[in-house]
């Protein structure tokens, strides 16, 4: 063993390489770009069979009768099966209210709705015979907003309501209600000398993740399932899944498959419990892969909201009261919606210190389509309202709006409205300064290539639409306000498995987590994790699965938090026994042993001082280590349902966006022609990550403001545009240039001091642009996505 003679020390060479605070490139990195990274929809099983999904085409209606036999007798066909046909006595799911049917039974309440399933040996064998599924339907009215929800005998969505909401709200047509109440709004209006009011409107927005949602379910001998499938959160996808297949859950095995892209569409199930039924239906894997059209009614979308604000200041421009009213549709289904409720109301004042609030926020049950999570999960929709408050006040009072919203910004310290105080570094005014003295991108770009003018920096691009006639340029600034986590009292936690053992000479670590990598490249970091704190540089990840610990879902900026937290812990767990069996072992050679601070480095454990004692290999021999722990951060409390007090988050992650922008005023097309950002991040584990997902928020938000919507027929409740045709997404000859300021103030209640930072930029960037395009063409602009008739009035 290599332990005798005169220690050594570990120099700078021989560190180990990979840690945090590094930029190491993602394992799956070259495998996606190149094209050659295996997607759940690249998923293939000998003799597996083609499972489809029939859909209502109405959104409210009785079901009279399904007539399945034509499809039944096609050629090729396995299974139909309906509602009739499922195995147990629970034959809903849900994340929080399990009001969603697996198939409608009795009647659909949205469009869309699934209805019939199909197995056949080809997928388009299986469309073929869905086609033939003959459904009458009668027709019934629907319920589109909250006029309609709320009226002397409205529709009921959901007759005979049982779950914990229905005590505290108005109408059975609301499915959850917050208000949150501090101080005396009523008085503190009468010291206002300037009162501005608004009333906002924000869209539907769709994930559109690129990977449409699909699955394998391989039926096992022992009468339970194996389901590959990609999803955000497998124990939770697990917890729903078993009691409609009537099977405990040991016998419902779940594997994370890759995954493209999820921003919150795929909390929810979608195709998880389909393919399953069939599969055990039918003796045979079944796959089942959507395409662009059923993805669009496969997951639910974010909330559109109508939000009306009113804020009162000073003359010398300090906020004296705030009072807002935001209603949120949640469709037909609850889906995410109380949580959602819950962000909007708590979050709504952004991040300002106002004594005095009255702020109500609910969600709807419509027959629109169903409505969840989300990057940014209700604090988007505040965000764009207040921050287009926070503009009027400043033009009202003749300040510079980055001033005024400086003059007003919170701190550590700040008591917010829900009378919870912000104990960690809150840097608003400091972001704000920093976002301003970026500087500003050239005017007019498209001249600087003379007679071979390049469309694509003006407005309306390669429509080559305009040559700067009526082009004008605006800047526009906004903050926002984000919660990190899981909050109200949910038990957020995670479980990390970290194996140690000597391969090939060398001393490795695994990683087993059931945290779902959707993108966010949390592999990556728990990687790096790893390496810091076992000093090891090989590092395998093992797949995520439910043969560990929940992690929680990938979502609420939780995961590098919650799941990075619980790999830190049970890594140190490891490292403790590593370093006893070394005071055991070898613990006579060297008195630093029993007396010194020990850690592990390069492959070695050494003091301190970095004097080094022993190879880990030589430590480990031939044991291996294995250690499965939980991890929670601090506890949260549910919010008071009168008053909305009560200590409900963990932590809050802010940024700051200026937009610039350019606006074919008589066309009325926009260019985005930058979006800096300013972001606190508390620690960046792995700075080139930071930046992209700092970037990739920064073009969800702008999305939003300037083309994303699902269009609803307000008369039929039914989706307009369920394609990427009609449904539009910024390209990348749409993306600007994004600047980004990291800021690194640590919050030391989290590990290493880090902040979720993955939804605070899709906050700011909305409303910076609106208030570029209001700055450029003095139009008010109440609501998103703006369109070119919103600009020109046409």
């Amino acid at each position: 063993m290599g332990v005798t003679g005169s220690p050594t020390n570990i120099n700078q060479g021989t560190r180990t390489k990979g840690g945090i605070g590094e930029s190491t490139l993602r394992p799956d990195g070259i495998l996606k770009v190149t094209g050659e990274f295996a997607y759940s929809s690249d998923m293939w099983h000998e003799d597996m069979l083609w499972g489809h999904t029939l859909r209502s085409t109405v959104a409210h209606a009785e079901i009279v009768s399904i007539d399945v036999s034509e499809a039944l007798a096609t050629s090729g066909v396995y299974a139909v099966l309906t509602y009739d046909d499922l195995p147990a006595a629970m034959k809903n799911y849900g994340l929080e209210i399990q009001d969603t049917p697996v198939l409608a039974h009795g009647r659909v309440r949205h469009h869309g709705e699934p209805v019939a399933l199909v197995a056949a040996d080809h997928p388009e064998t299986a469309r073929r015979a869905a086609a033939k599924i003959r459904i009458d339907y009668r027709e019934l009215p629907v319920v589109t907003d909250e006029a309609s929800a709320t009226a002397p005998g409205a529709p009921l969505i959901h007759e005979g309501r049982d779950d914990h909401h229905i005590g505290h709200v108005p109408h059975p047509n609301i499915v959850h209600r917050q208000p949150i109440v501090r101080g005396d709004a009523e008085a503190a209006e009468a010291r206002a000398d300037v009162i501005v009011k608004g009333d906002y409107y924000f869209g539907m927005q769709d994930q559109a993740f690129l990977g449409p949602e699909s699955g394998l379910a391989v039926p096992s001998e022992d009468g339970g399932v194996d389901l590959y499938v990609a999803t955000q959160w497998l124990h939770s996808d697990l917890r729903q899944i078993a009691p409609v297949l009537g099977l405990p859950e040991d016998k419902v095995r779940m594997t994370l498959s890759g995954v493209g892209g999820a921003f919150g569409g795929r909390e929810d199930l979608s195709m998880q419990i389909h393919a399953c039924l069939l599969a055990l239906r039918t003796g045979k894997p079944v796959k089942i892969v959507y395409n662009r059209f059923e993805s669009f009614f496969g997951h639910v979308h974010r909330h559109p909201a109508r939000l009306h604000y009113e804020h009162g200041a000073t003359r010398d421009g300090k906020l004296t009261h705030m009072k807002c009213r935001i209603v949120l549709d949640g469709g037909a289904y609850a889906s995410a919606s109380p949580a959602v409720v819950g962000n909007a109301s708590s979050l709504a004042v952004g991040p300002y210190v106002i004594e005095d609030v009255d702020i109500e926020a609910i969600a709807l049950y419509t027959n629109n389509p169903p409505c969840g999570a989300m990057r940014g999960f209700g604090a988007v929709q505040a965000c764009f309202a207040y921050e287009a408050q926070m503009d009027k006040l400043a033009a009202e009072l003749d300040m510079d709006p980055v001033e005024f919203r400086q003059l007003n910004a919170m701190e550590q310290g700040t008591l917010l409205p829900t009378g919870q105080q912000v104990d960690s570094p809150a840097p608003v005014a400091e972001l704000l300064r920093r976002v301003k003295a970026m500087p500003m991108p050239p005017e007019r770009q498209w001249e600087s290539a003379g007679e071979h003018a390049d469309v694509r920096a003006l407005p309306g691009g390669l429509s080559n639409t305009t040559h700067g006639e009526g082009v004008v340029r605006g800047v526009g600034y906004a903050v926002g306000l984000k919660n990190v986590g899981f909050s109200e009292g949910f038990d957020d936690y995670s479980t990390a498995r970290v194996r140690m053992e000597v391969i090939g000479g060398e001393p490795v670590a695994t990683v087993h987590t059931a945290m779902a990598e959707v993108g966010q490249g949390g592999v990556t970091v728990h990687a790096q994790i790893a390496r810091t704190e076992l000093g090891v540089s090989q590092v395998t990840i093992h797949p995520a699965d439910t043969q560990v610990g929940s992690a929680g879902s990938t979502s609420a900026s939780r995961q590098t938090y919650v799941t990075g937290g619980a790999v830190k812990n049970s890594c140190e767990a490891v490292r403790e026994q590593v370093l006893e069996m070394g005071r055991r072992k070898l613990g006579t050679y060297h008195p630093a042993w029993a007396t010194a601070e020990l850690l592990l480095e390069g492959g070695k454990v050494v003091t301190d001082g970095g004097e080094v004692l022993a190879d880990i290999a030589d430590v480990l021999e031939d044991e291996a280590i294995d250690i499965e722990l939980e991890w929670r951060h601090r506890p949260t409390e549910a919010f008071d349902l009168r008053t909305g007090q009560g200590n409900g988050h963990v932590q809050y992650s802010f940024a700051a966006h200026r937009a610039v922008v350019e606006v074919d005023t008589e066309l009325g097309l926009v260019k985005v022609i930058e979006l800096a950002c300013a972001q606190d991040v508390g620690k960046a584990l792995n700075p080139l990550s930071v930046v992209g997902q700092i970037q990739g928020g920064t073009i969800q938000g702008m999305g939003i403001a300037v083309m994303e919507e699902i269009i609803v027929d307000p008369v039929t409740a039914k989706v307009r545009n369920p394609s990427f045709t009609d449904y539009l997404l910024p390209t990348i000859l749409d993306t600007p240039t994004i600047p980004v300021d990291v800021l690194e103030l640590a919050d030391d209640h989290a590990p290493y001091g880090l902040r979720g930072i993955g939804e605070a930029p899709t906050l700011s960037s909305t409303p910076a642009v609106l208030a570029a395009i209001r700055n450029a063409t003095g139009l008010e602009l109440d609501r998103t996505p703006v369109r070119p008739e919103h600009l020109t009035g046409v």
